[in-house]
C-alpha cells in the first residue's frame, strides 16, 4: 500500500479552481442539476456539461460519473450522488457515503486524475450530519488513495465556517 495522498482544505467556490484535474459534484440521480453546488457547478459549467450528462443515464447513490469540464477552468467534473440522511438505517447511509468518496476516487485514477477537489457531499439539502459526514470523507479518501496509489492532492472545498470547522477536526483526528 501506497501512503495515503496529502488532503488539504479551502473555504470557497469549488467551480473557481484551476490547480485541481477534477471536481466533484455532489449530484441528484438525474445529473441534470439541482441546487447547492450542484446547481453551481452546471451553471458554471454552461450547457455543454448538461447535454454530456443526459447521455450518462444517470447514477446510482454511491457510484460516479465523469464527464468534461466545459467551461469550467478544470478539464473533468465527477459527478456522484451522495445518500439522504436518515436517521432509521444510519449504517446504510454511512455506507453510501463512503462509497460516494470511493467511487469518485476510483474514477479519478482510471482516469489519470491526481488532484481532485471535493465539497462536502450530501451535507446541504440531503441533510447528512456534518461531523459524521467529514470524519467518513476523511477515513474514506485516507484508505482509498493509500490503497490506490496515484494521487497527488485531494482538495476538501467547503463552502462555510462550520463546515470547515468540521473537516478541520476531522482531518487532525
Amino acid at each position: 500500500m501506497a501512503d495515503s495522498a496529502p488532503i488539504s482544505l479551502r473555504r470557497g467556490d469549488i467551480t473557481a479552481l484551476t490547480d485541481v484535474d477534477a471536481i466533484v459534484n455532489a449530484a441528484n440521480h438525474s445529473l441534470l442539476g439541482g441546487g447547492g453546488v450542484d446547481g453551481a457547478i452546471h451553471r458554471a459549467a454552461g450547457p455543454g456539461l448538461l447535454e454530456e450528462c443526459r447521455t450518462l443515464g444517470g447514477c446510482d447513490t454511491g457510484d460516479a460519473k465523469l464527464t468534461g469540464g466545459h467551461d469550467l477552468p478544470v478539464g473533468h467534473v465527477i459527478h456522484t450522488v451522495g445518500p439522504v440522511w436518515a436517521k432509521t438505517k444510519p449504517e446504510e447511509k454511512d455506507a453510501e457515503l463512503a462509497s460516494a468518496y470511493r467511487r469518485s476516487l476510483e474514477v479519478a485514477h482510471d482516469n489519470g486524475l491526481s488532484r481532485v477537489a471535493f465539497p462536502s457531499i450530501s451535507t446541504g439539502v440531503y441533510r447528512f450530519p456534518v461531523d459524521r459526514a467529514a470524519r467518513l470523507a476523511i477515513d474514506t479518501i485516507r484508505e482509498t488513495t493509500s490503497r490506490l496509489g496515484g494521487f497527488d492532492e485531494i482538495v476538501l472545498v467547503l463552502f462555510d465556517e462550520t463546515t470547515y470547522a468540521a473537516y478541520e477536526k476531522a482531518l487532525a483526528a
